[in-house]
Order: structure tokens, then sequence, then C-alpha cells
């Protein structure tokens, strides 16, 4: 069994009802939340500053060795640039 925390990141803290929910269905799972609440709202911003925030939030969650990465921010989600950078480093 994989003991190793789930990480979500998000702009802000409106992923912290995807944790929740993740947490209700999921209560022997730990989890580690990141929200940029520092930067938010990403709407404004650039794919390519969404791609960097994205990135530097990646490495927190990459350093705290979780085992898998949820990305709870539309902006992250629907931005292509981000997208498939994220996607690139699996």
């Amino acid at each position: 069994m994989d003991n190793r925390p789930i990480g979500i990141m998000d702009s802000g803290v409106g992923g912290l009802t995807v944790a929740c929910v993740l947490k209700e269905k999921y209560p022997n799972e730990k989890f580690i939340f990141i929200g940029d609440t520092a930067r938010n709202p990403y709407g404004n911003k650039s794919p390519e500053e969404v791609t960097f925030f994205a990135e530097e939030m990646k490495a927190f969650l990459a350093g705290k060795q979780v085992k898998m990465i949820i990305a709870a921010c539309n902006t992250i989600t629907f931005s292509a640039v981000s997208y498939t950078h994220l996607r690139a480093h699996e």
C-alpha cells in the first residue's frame, strides 16, 4: 500500500471543496493542499504565468513526496500551455 499523500493545488481556496470531497470518499488517504492566494485570481494571467505558478506548486508537492497531484484550479486545468507542460513531466 502506498502511504504517500495526495497533493492538491489551486490558485486559491476554492480547491478546498475538492479536498473535502476526496477526504470523504477516501478517508484513509492523506492530503497536502496548496492554494496560491498571494497571486490569485489566475484568470487574468497569461498562459505562461499560469504555467510558471503551476510548476512552482508542482515542485513543492513533489518535494513532499506525493503519489499524485490533482489540479483543482480550472485555469490551470484548461490552460493549454499549462496542461501540456505539466503532463509532459509525468
